[in-house]
């Protein structure tokens, strides 16, 4: 564990004992978890946001939008995702297996918990993790859709992070019945009472959830997403949420913005990150406190 200054996170790594460390099956899952204390101090336990990646980045990624949460009063809890950050290393199955993200936070949170009172809990996620936070209100992956996918039936959209995706599954899962016994938990509810309202930021895989699970949620969800997004774009991977989700409400943060400009050291934007972080924080401010 670090214990860094007040502008930096505190560090620590957990371990979830009902799931397996993809490079080492003996030991298990590893969830790294990055905790940024509220700039002021409100009463106990302060409300706490929890924020999910994108693919192939980290929770030490996340600053842009903890700092707004943690000035705003919240406490923020970031996670690495186990074989899907670029601190550890990519793994196929992290990229692959999305509904472990979800269960990455709940352990978190069931961590925390035993550790003293949470506050009322929201989740914020860019990318992939705009998913993993709707998954957590209730959205459901199409283990259908999935396996079409990962079968090859249906192009698999590019992956910079990780070419070569469905060969390096192959190998690891040379046959249909290993395959399929692992995508098993893919349509599971991950829904976790304990999140109140979600962020999503330029969410990930809309085509891949099923609209009636999305019909399902009831907490206060926003959504913010570039107009020039080509990676996640509106039609494919916005919509679907914005429109299925009866709580939505969203907007598009400009036409120029561009997916990289989240987290590129050059963006073609560089204040959508500021502008989107201080909605986050007021959004969670209507929503939890």
């Amino acid at each position: 564990m670090t214990n860094p200054g007040p502008e930096q996170p505190r560090i620590r790594v957990l371990y979830d004992e009902s799931r397996r460390d993809l490079r080492a099956p003996a030991r298990p899952r590893p969830v790294r978890l990055y905790l940024w204390e509220p700039s002021t101090r409100p009463a106990p336990p302060a409300p706490l946001v929890v924020v999910s990646h994108g693919t192939g980045g980290s929770g030490g990624d996340m600053g842009w939008l903890a700092h707004p949460l943690r000035e705003a009063g919240f406490r923020v809890l970031a996670l690495d995702h186990h074989g899907n950050n670029h601190v550890d290393g990519y793994e196929p199955e992290g990229f692959a297996h999305v509904w472990h993200r979800p269960i990455d936070v709940s352990f978190a949170l069931d961590v925390l918990a035993q550790e003293g009172p949470l506050g009322p809990v929201g989740a914020a996620g860019f990318s992939l993790g705009g998913y993993t936070v709707a998954a957590l209100a209730g959205a459901r992956i199409d283990p259908h859709v999935l396996w079409a996918v990962l079968g090859g039936a249906v192009p698999l959209p590019d992956i910079p992070e990780f070419p070569g995706l469905l060969e390096a599954l192959l190998e690891r899962y040379p046959d249909e019945e290993s395959s399929r016994r692992v995508l098993e938990g893919a349509g599971a509810d991950l829904t976790d009472a304990r999140v109140r309202a979600v962020f999503q930021v330029a969410p990930g895989i809309g085509g891949f959830v099923t609209p009636a699970s999305l019909a399902t949620v009831r907490v206060p969800v926003g959504i913010r997403w570039g107009g020039a997004d080509t990676v996640n774009p509106y039609d494919v991977d916005i919509r679907p949420y914005l429109d299925h989700i009866p709580t939505a409400t969203g907007r598009s943060a400009g036409p120029d913005v561009r997916h990289d400009d989240f987290f590129a050291e050059d963006p073609a934007d560089p204040g959508v990150r500021h502008r989107v972080g201080r909605e986050a924080a007021s959004f969670f401010l209507r929503h939890l406190v």
